[in-house]
């Protein structure tokens, strides 16, 4: 019997920014593998930091945002890597930013976009992004986010 290793070195941080009519995510467009795939951001746990911590600093790195509150989103993102016979997971996490919040993209990414959740739907490029996206619309704009998953910063 051979074991398809679990890799989980990663952390994932949906961005959204509260506003009068309408509540909007931020996705991302990825210029290195799958260069073109929309997302949300990604990023490795550098030693010593938590998976919460990565996800603050991949936030800052990946579009000049700085969180303002951030809540565990009580999910994980996982896909299985064909290239490595592997399944990547990594826990995914909100954080809410600033209504006049400006994003500066680095070179991980070509464009951005604020999109409502009907609009992330259409854009993403992973069902499970998706899945996870319409979960965090549910469970925190919908519904009011479990005091429990609350981080602080």
């Amino acid at each position: 019997m051979t074991e398809i290793p679990i890799r989980a070195y990663g952390t994932a941080a949906v961005l959204i920014k509260r506003g009068t009519t309408d509540d909007l995510f931020l996705l991302l467009k990825r210029t290195y593998a799958p260069a073109g795939a929309w997302t949300y951001v990604t990023g490795k746990i550098e030693p010593g930091e938590t998976a919460a911590q990565a996800a603050i600093r991949e936030t800052a790195e990946e579009t000049g945002l700085a969180i303002e509150a951030l809540y565990s989103a009580d999910l994980c993102e996982q896909f299985y890597e064909t290239d490595n016979d592997a399944i990547w997971i990594a826990p995914v996490f909100v954080g809410f930013v600033s209504e006049d919040a400006e994003v500066t993209l680095n070179d991980e990414h070509s464009e951005y976009r604020w999109c409502t959740v009907e609009e992330c739907v259409a854009l993403l490029t992973f069902p499970g992004t998706r899945r996870i996206v319409e979960t965090i619309h549910q469970d925190f704009l919908i519904d009011s986010p479990c005091p429990y998953l609350k981080i602080e910063l």
